[in-house]
């Protein structure tokens, strides 16, 4: 088996099993042996006696006495009674016609569920059955968890992956002084105890090895690109640079001075002697969009084209929008088109023909415009929104479909400066650290589980004067192996609690992509008054309207990512509010959720990021991931970062020749074929 096989070449996966994983993203044997768990779980010891403590998971071993079923609200249910340390539970499942056939009272077996203890009984549910040989091989394993798929379970996955290294061969690419330099365990291992680690040491190791590679790999891949590169001529001529202070003049507000400072940036580069790229970051709302319409505007009035490619088709729309508007009331003769997935029939056909007829044109569109159809004319500019979102391959598709073409990225995410030298290696970098005069500062507020109430109060009141809300769940839907709140019980609950005329929406990760950019257009729209998302929402719509974000289960987010959802409201004239709610119960708060309430600069808070969250601060596998590693995280992550770069260094001092490492070069391919992790 090779690592870039279909899946189906894997023992066991057929077309159907294989349509489920591809919903996942796994493609190949190598997508696959990557998909890393989202986090991992321990079947307890088997209880001989039950401690009245709800919604804790526990396991009993006892046999049935009774089985019985009902229908309630035309849901079956079954109810199996027993008895564990001489107190009677009731066993109960929703929907499994397959039970009263199944289990055999008199039968001894053992039960794995959530205790609950209400009106004086105690019902373990909807538990998972074993025999107890089955149980004994379970127990104190780590059992992998992965993301959740409609259609495909952890079973299934582990399988797959089981039956897939029986038959792999993992080539270690690393020399052997590098390892031994760094204590980093062999490729294949990782990849083997990522999925199957028999302790949490074991994981920690592997965990290194991967978030090592993900570093190394894209440091390297960073430094053979600018060793590549070649200075090109600038070919630019005849660019209006009057159209930045017509657009300045159009504008309803008046720019800050990290906005004029990254724009005389960009024209620094635009009238340069060579094309150029250049990063701008900027905190959350600080106004990085419209520098990327003037650099563009600029571009156009030479009679030359500029793309901006947005993460999503909402956000694409926004642009446009605001963008045609914005150069209509500056008098520009400038032509702006959209080109994305929904855009079909007549409308796609005009949008392709403009694009490769040429002129003053800008382009807002999606991942549609680097497909092999759209043929520009005269592209010079290409701009990359929430550039993380990207891949390397994708973006240079797109540079690709011109001759010279100069390449602006924009960032949300503030890096301290220590890791920015690492990552940026010297690329020209524009920050924007001030935010619009008119947006007033969030008001943020920190509550416990039992405040709850009161924060629902607070939001309807929001949405009674006119605005919109949201409120941030950790997860999807209820787990077993998972504690916090879920997107679909607490939508569920909110319907019942709230006011009927208000309208609930609900966003997460495994809808399909059409059916997100409804929920995001509606929610763009005012036709959803209250968005009930996981952390989905982070990137891809702009509401001004919204004035209020509540994060549940907060303790559990990253510092820099609670401030990338609060950066969601508070977009507007009006004063924006967020609310995270500590669920954990402890008395002192964590010190990042304190050092949210202490500052609204995306700036400051990266630089505490990096000093709260060490190695080892917290036990995870899979990041949101600032810069959108699989594994990696740049903060928590910081130390693993900076010997990465050592190694680096080593590798290639005195002019070494990679090609010498031919195990590098291939790992290097599969990085750049398979991942989306540049910056």
């Amino acid at each position: 088996m090779k690592i870039f096989d279909d899946i189906t070449a894997v023992k066991g996966i057929g077309e159907k099993t294989a349509a489920l994983f591809k919903r996942a993203g796994v493609f190949c044997v190598y997508d696959l042996l990557t998909y890393y768990p989202a986090t991992y779980m321990t079947y307890p010891e088997i209880s001989d006696q039950i401690l009245l403590s709800d919604k804790t998971m526990v396991s009993v071993c006892c046999p049935i006495r009774r089985l019985s079923e009902r229908y309630v609200n035309r849901k079956l249910i079954t109810i199996a009674a027993a008895s564990v340390g001489g107190v009677d539970i009731s066993l109960v499942w929703f929907n499994q016609r397959y039970l009263k056939r199944t289990l055999k009272p008199g039968y001894r077996y053992v039960f794995y569920g959530k205790l609950s203890c209400r009106a004086g009984s105690i019902e373990l549910l909807s538990p998972k059955i074993f025999s107890k040989e089955e149980y004994g091989r379970l127990s104190n394993r780590m059992l992998p968890v992965y993301p959740k798929v409609l259609g495909l379970n952890d079973k299934t996955i582990r399988k797959a992956l089981v039956n897939a290294f029986t038959e792999i061969e993992i080539s270690e690419y690393l020399p052997d002084h590098i390892l031994n330099e760094y204590g980093l365990m062999d490729l294949s291992s990782s990849l083997h105890d990522i999925h199957f680690p028999k302790s949490k040491e074991q994981l920690a190791l592997a965990r290194r090895r991967l978030v090592f590679d993900e570093f190394f790999l894209f440091l390297l891949q960073q430094r053979l690109v600018r060793l590549n590169e070649r200075k090109i001529k600038n070919p630019l001529q005849g660019l209006d640079l009057s159209v930045s202070w017509r657009i300045e003049e159009a504008l309803p507000y008046k720019l800050t001075g990290g906005q004029k400072e990254a724009i005389s940036d960009v024209i620094t580069d635009l009238t340069g002697p060579t094309v150029s790229q250049r990063l701008i970051q900027g905190d959350v709302g600080c106004g990085k969009t419209i520098v990327a319409f003037i650099a563009m505007a600029i571009i156009a009035s030479g009679g030359y084209e500029a793309a901006l490619m947005a993460p999503t088709e909402v956000l694409a729309r926004q642009h446009y929008n605001k963008l045609a508007s914005l150069t209509r009331e500056a008098g520009l003769d400038i032509r702006p088109v959209l080109l994305t997935g929904s855009v079909k029939g007549k409308a796609r056909k005009e949008a392709l023909s403009v694009i490769e007829e040429g002129g003053p044109v800008i382009v807002i569109g999606t991942h549609a415009l680097f497909q092999e159809k759209v043929v520009f004319n005269k592209l010079a500019l290409v701009i990359t929104d929430e550039q993380h979102r990207f891949g390397v391959k994708q973006r240079e598709a797109l540079s690709k479909k011109g001759q010279a073409v100069f390449s602006i990225v924009m960032s949300a995410t503030p890096i301290p400066r220590t890791l920015s030298l690492i990552l940026y290696q010297g690329m020209s970098v524009s920050s924007i650290k001030e935010k619009p005069s008119l947006r007033l500062p969030l008001k943020n507020a920190l509550i416990n589980a039992g405040q709850r109430d009161s924060a629902y109060s607070f939001i309807v009141k929001q949405i009674r004067a006119g605005h919109q809300a949201i409120i941030i769940c950790p997860l999807v839907e209820a787990s077993e192996n998972i504690e916090g709140e879920n997107v679909c019980d607490y939508a569920d609950r909110m319907s019942s609690l709230l006011p009927h005329d208000i309208r609930i929406g609900r966003l997460t990760g495994p809808m399909a992509p059409d059916e997100k950019d409804k929920v995001m257009g509606d929610f763009a729209s005012g036709r959803i008054d209250l968005l009930i998302a996981t952390t989905v929402i982070e990137v891809g719509v702009d509401v001004p309207n919204a004035t209020v974000i509540m994060i549940e289960d907060a303790q559990r987010f990253g510092l820099a990512q609670l401030h990338q959802l609060r950066g969601r409201v508070g977009r507007g004239d009006a004063q924006g509010y967020c609310i995270l709610v500590d669920s954990s119960g402890s008395k002192t708060p964590p010190a990042r959720l304190k050092a949210l309430l202490q500052s609204n600069d995306g700036f400051y808070l990266a630089d505490a990021d990096l000093r709260l969250r060490g190695p080892g601060d917290t036990f995870g596998v899979r990041q949101s991931g600032e810069a959108s590693f699989r594994l990696g995280d740049i903060y928590k992550d910081a130390n693993i970062l900076k010997e990465a770069s050592g190694a680096l260094s080593l590798l290639t001092e005195d002019g070494a020749d990679l090609s010498s490492y031919p195990n590098l070069s291939e790992r290097l391919d599969i990085s750049r074929n398979r991942t989306f992790i540049n910056l």
